[in-house]
């Protein structure tokens, strides 16, 4: 089995890096410090059990080189997908599967048009990590889980094959019949997680412990819901309280990436989470007030530090 990760930082680097510690053969896209610090030293992965160490791990910045792969994962920031997927276009071969790792809900449908729906697979992942330092990936908190599918539902070999290797890694991994009701129950979480911890700068702890932020808190995730519902989305009956479980479940340090993104003046992937609620909230004319809000006390900072 052959992978080629697109993006090393912490969904690539952590679940590529478990595979290829398992001896899949993993080829990581990455660049600038980190890229060098991989090449020179590998990729390791700090864990709460322990490190992880890839010390020969294959790292490049350019895909033009490589051959088409078995599996393609997208774990690149949202508002890079488009410039990508171009990017990667002559690696997928008509045997590649392409598999989305990333947030929100809209980039299996940008993927499906450049490189056509039946090579798309949806995923989503859930594992707090971060660069911690150039060519390492430290994690906090014990959970890692992926869940990824074929758009049809159908349990393909190729499917049973990612699973199979990924149990193997140590993942948590899940073959999905329903993909869509995966990502979109992340979103959910995701979309109210980040809005809320990079607006007011808190962990997860002190948002629960606040009255008016935990009801902030779950005004995101009821407003998500409520989209979700209306864009046709199966969503389980239970999946405010099936969210909340989550959020109140959430390690009391943990801050969502987009955080640690306006802390350092980066671009955020706001567009495709909090202003997609918006967005295809207001395509089904379903309100979503305090998403809202947030979306629009952030987007100043969409670009990053000017």
């Amino acid at each position: 089995m052959r992978i080629v990760a697109f993006g090393a930082g912490g969904v690539g680097g952590y679940f590529g890096g478990r595979l290829a510690v398992s001896g899949v053969d993993v080829t990581f896209i990455a660049r600038g410090a980190h890229l060098e610090a991989i090449r020179a030293n590998g990729l390791r992965i700090a864990t709460p059990e322990g490190d992880i160490v890839v010390p020969d791990a294959k790292a490049i910045d350019d895909v033009a080189s490589l051959e088409a792969p078995d599996y393609l994962f997208f774990a690149v920031k949202l508002f890079d997908t488009e410039a990508v997927a171009e990017a990667c276009r002559p690696i997928v071969g008509p045997e590649t599967a392409v598999v989305s790792l990333q947030n929100g809900v809209e980039a299996v449908d940008i993927l499906s048009e450049v490189f056509g729906r039946e090579r798309v697979m949806g995923g989503t992942v859930g594992v707090a990590t971060v660069i911690s330092a150039p060519g390492v990936i430290a994690q906090t908190g014990m959970f890692n889980y992926m869940a990824f599918g074929e758009q049809d539902g159908s349990r393909s070999a190729r499917g049973l094959a990612l699973e199979e290797a990924c149990l193997k890694a140590g993942i948590n991994a899940t073959l999905s019949d329903d993909v869509d009701v995966d990502i979109w129950m992340k979103f959910v979480m995701l979309s109210a997680f980040s809005n809320m911890t990079t607006l007011t700068r808190l962990p997860a702890g002190v948002l629960r412990e606040t009255p008016e932020t935990r009801q902030m808190l779950h005004d995101c995730v009821a407003e998500a819901v409520a989209v979700g519902r209306a864009q046709g989305v199966a969503l389980p009956a239970d999946a405010f309280e099936q969210t909340v479980e989550k959020l109140d479940g959430l390690p009391a340090e943990m801050v969502a990436s987009m955080q640690h993104d306006v802390n350092a003046g980066k671009p955020l992937e706001l567009e495709r989470l909090g202003g997609a609620v918006v967005r295809l909230g207001a395509s089904k004319d379903v309100p979503t007030p305090t998403q809202a809000f947030i979306y629009n006390a952030l987007k100043p900072h969409i670009e990053g530090a000017k």
